[in-house]
C-alpha cells in the first residue's frame, strides 16, 4: 500500500488533475497475478482513491475475462500474448480513451502494460508507471537460503529445465 500513497500524487503531477477547465487524462490500470480488476480491497480500493483524489477522472480496471474469478484464474493461466491482444481490443473500443491515457499496472499488470505500450499503437499509452514489474526479469528461485546451498542450486537447475518448455511458456 506504501507504493500506492506514492503513486497517486505521482499522477496528479503527470497532469491527470490540472483543474477544473482541463480535461482529465484517463488512467488503465491492470492488476498483478492472483488479483481481479475490481476486488474492493485492492484493484476496487485503488481506483476508488484514484477517483476521490482526482475528480473527474475516467478509470478502466482491465478485467480478462466475464467475471471475476476468469480474471483471477486468466492472470495465472492465460497465455500472455493473447491476454495482451484482448486488452489492445478493449482499448481501441473504449470511446473515453481515443485521446490517449496514462497506465499504472501492478507487479505483473506493470509488466503486461509494458506490453501494451509496445504493441498497441491507438489509442497511446501517454505514461507508464509499474509499481512492482518485473521488467529486469527474475532470477531462479528468489530468496532460497544459501547462495551456495545444493540444494538451492538443484531447485535453480530445475526451474531452468522447465521455465522455457512450451507448456509453460503458453
Amino acid at each position: 500500500m506504501a507504493a500506492l500513497r506514492a503513486a497517486v500524487p505521482v499522477l496528479a503531477l503527470l497532469g491527470l488533475g490540472l483543474g477544473p477547465a482541463a480535461a482529465v487524462t484517463p488512467l488503465v490500470i491492470w492488476h498483478g497475478m492472483g488479483d481481479s480488476c475490481c476486488n474492493p480491497v485492492s484493484m476496487g480500493y485503488i481506483q476508488k482513491l484514484v477517483e476521490k483524489k482526482i475528480p473527474g477522472i475516467y478509470v478502466l480496471s482491465l478485467k480478462i475475462g466475464s467475471n471475476l474469478i476468469q480474471d483471477m484464474e486468466n492472470s495465472f493461466f492465460m497465455n500472455v500474448n493473447d491476454q495482451v491482444s484482448e486488452v489492445c481490443s478493449q482499448l481501441a473500443a473504449d470511446p473515453h480513451l481515443r485521446g490517449g491515457y496514462n497506465a499504472m499496472g501492478f507487479s505483473q499488470g506493470g509488466q503486461f502494460l509494458r506490453a501494451v505500450a509496445q504493441r498497441c499503437p491507438s489509442p497511446a499509452m501517454l505514461t507508464l508507471i509499474s509499481v512492482g514489474g518485473q521488467h529486469q526479469g527474475v532470477y531462479g528461485f528468489p530468496r532460497c537460503p544459501g547462495e551456495s546451498s545444493h540444494i538451492c542450486d538443484w531447485i535453480r537447475k530445475t526451474l531452468d529445465l522447465g521455465a522455457y518448455t512450451k507448456a509453460v511458456q503458453e
